[in-house]
């Protein structure tokens, strides 16, 4: 008689060691469905990403990695069809201030930070330019000019990630906690959450000035990710390309068609409405990417920093914005 062996469940998914079962290449796309189709929020489906991520392992790792980029891009510009140009000046114009010191201070404090928990120094300077920019893109846009490997990248895109998530769900709830306005709340948002997802997420669960804010001031920041590599680049003397994130420029066009034809209102409303339910899809497909290697990687020094680094800017920020 053959001996049978018990299941190794060691992979991190307890349903299946090996391939996943067909049932949750089936399961996948229904939920996607549902985050499209229903009135699911932004924080839930990404509560659900998460969740199918760390216990059921996302079937289609490598293609929704590539499509969450994507539609994240479509949404954002669909979304500036919901704004009015002369508003995305009027905020970008008023928050560069609070942008400029806050990229400063965060890159300071985040090389504080790391020198202190001995981190290593390409995984910190990852972590803090996340920090003060725009999270993944801001991490993608610098790694070349760092040479940094793909370990100290993924420490630094898990740490970020994770606290992505955390913020997505935190921040609308200390927001209502303090009772910030729509227009206090798109600016904190924007300030001291690291993504563009997360920030349009919390934002659009807060309310639609909230979102309009959120995602002006966001991009405003997000612009800065171009000059602030590029004078990396100048200072290390690397001949590594710049990412550059021309979705922007397309949110801005968006903006520019809704102010230009306003009597066509009614389309550039439904396509807002489109973007919004894309970024709930986006924001599940962002979640499913966690696994629990992912966490692994993370590490303990890497991850104080990250966390360290995100309260202080938060709390500052915040107490700024309160005027205390």
């Amino acid at each position: 008689m053959k001996n049978v062996h018990p299941p190794n469940h060691s992979s991190g998914n307890f349903l299946e060691p090996g391939k996943p079962f067909l049932f949750q290449k089936l399961l996948f796309p229904s939920v996607l469905l549902l985050c499209f189709w229903t009135r699911i929020d932004t924080a839930v489906a990404l509560v659900a990403g998460i969740t199918f991520g760390l216990a059921l392992t996302n079937p289609f790792q490598k293609l929704t990695s590539k499509l969450s980029k994507i539609f994240l891009q479509i949404s954002v510009i669909g979304l500036g069809f919901g704004i009015g140009i002369g508003q995305v000046i009027n905020e970008g114009r008023h928050s560069i201030v609070y942008t400029m010191i806050g990229i400063v201070a965060t890159l300071i404090i985040g090389n504080f930070l790391g020198k202190i928990l001995k981190v290593n120094k390409n995984t910190s300077q990852l972590i803090s330019f996340g920090t003060a920019i725009c999270g993944g893109s801001a991490i993608a846009a610098m790694a070349p000019i760092l040479k940094a490997k793909d370990e100290e990248i993924a420490v630094s895109l898990a740490t970020v990630f994770t606290l992505n998530s955390i913020a997505l769900v935190l921040f609308p709830f200390v927001g209502n906690m303090v009772h910030l306005s729509q227009q206090s709340f798109g600016l904190w948002a924007a300030l001291a959450i690291h993504d563009t997802s997360s920030v349009v997420g919390a934002a659009a669960s807060y309310g639609a000035v909230a979102l309009a804010i959120g995602i002006t001031v966001k991009l405003t920041r997000a612009m800065w990710i171009a000059p602030i590599a590029m004078g990396f680049a100048f200072f290390k003397k690397t001949d590594r390309k710049v990412a550059i994130p021309y979705f922007i420029f397309g949110f801005v066009a968006a903006t520019a068609i809704r102010s230009v034809f306003p009597n066509q209102h009614i389309v550039w409303d439904g396509l807002a409405f489109g973007a919004k339910r894309l970024l709930v899809v986006t924001l599940f497909l962002i979640g499913s990417g966690l696994t629990r290697n992912a966490l692994k990687k993370v590490g303990f020094r890497p991850m104080i920093q990250g966390v360290s680094l995100w309260v202080i800017v938060s709390i500052t920020t915040l107490l700024i914005i309160l005027g205390i």
